[in-house]
Order: structure tokens, then sequence, then C-alpha cells
């Protein structure tokens, strides 16, 4: 996941043990997508990493979603979305959550085209703000306001 998040170039790294610890504490809410050939497992190519907020217990959050750029326009991170939610661990949740950054725009459309698919509304809040990142010396341009999207109450399909 470390790795996949460096292809993109888009998505905040995080720690190598950091994505060790959510696929390990949270592995009912985090999801890969690998590439197979010849029906043996291959490079992974997508993932998920979502949890249960404990102060918004009705809700899933989505921490991170990356598609690799060889991979991306198939519809991976939709479906990716979609499984999360019909797994038990999110089968009661009402709500899809993520903050994706102002300039992400193939993020919101993801999460916008997902509340589309499920007939649910996309509520757009503001969340975090340039100024709850600190700014490391030399980085520039400081880091980017990321409102919250709030995909809900969802509308169950069978599936």
């Amino acid at each position: 996941m470390w790795q996949l998040v460096r292809a993109t170039g888009v998505l905040e790294p995080n720690s190598a043990y950091a994505y060790a610890l959510l696929c390990r504490d949270f592995s009912e809410t985090c999801l890969v997508a690998e590439v197979k050939e010849d029906g043996i497992e291959g490079d992974l190519v997508a993932f998920v990493t979502a949890y249960r907020p404990p102060a918004r217990p009705e809700a899933v959050f989505v921490w991170q979603i990356g598609v690799h750029p060889r991979a991306q326009g198939q519809g991976l991170g939709r479906r990716l979305l979609l499984e999360l939610l019909r797994r038990p661990a999110a089968a009661d949740a009402t709500h899809l959550e993520a903050t994706v950054g102002v300039s992400n725009t193939a993020s919101a459309r993801l999460f916008q085209s997902v509340a589309r698919e499920l007939g649910a509304p996309c509520e757009i809040l503001p969340w975090f703000t340039e100024r709850h990142f600190p700014s490391p010396e030399g980085r520039a341009p400081p880091h980017e306001d990321e409102p919250l999207y709030r995909i809900g109450p969802l509308r169950r399909r069978n599936a």
C-alpha cells in the first residue's frame, strides 16, 4: 500500500507501519485489489483503508483509497467502496464518509458517483482546513483544505 500511494503521486503517504496497523486492526474494513495472471496472485493495484469512528458509529470513514496509475479508469475505486459497504463490518452503517483535498477532483467525482449509484445524498461539509496541518519548513504550498464528503443515509440494495 505504501508503495502504491507513492506511485499515485497524488495521495499523501503515511508510514508503512501505519498501513500495517490499519490492515491488522481494521482488517474487516480494509480491502485490496490485485492483478491476477493465470490464477496466480499478482501486484496490488488498488486498496481502501477505512474504519468505524467511535464518535460516529453510524459511519464508515474512508481514510485512504488508492488506485495505481496503470489501473485507473477501470472502476476499481468504486467497486472497492461498494464492496466495503457490503462487508459485515459495514453492513449496518448509514453513512459513508471521507475527507477529500480540494484539488483532488478524481476522488471528489468518485465519492459523488458512489452517492448517485447508491441513491443517497452527498453532503460536502467543512472539516479540516489548512490550519489543522503543520507545515514543515520549506514545504510549499501548505496542506490544502479537506472537506468531509458524507454520503447517506444509505439505501441498501441487494447485491
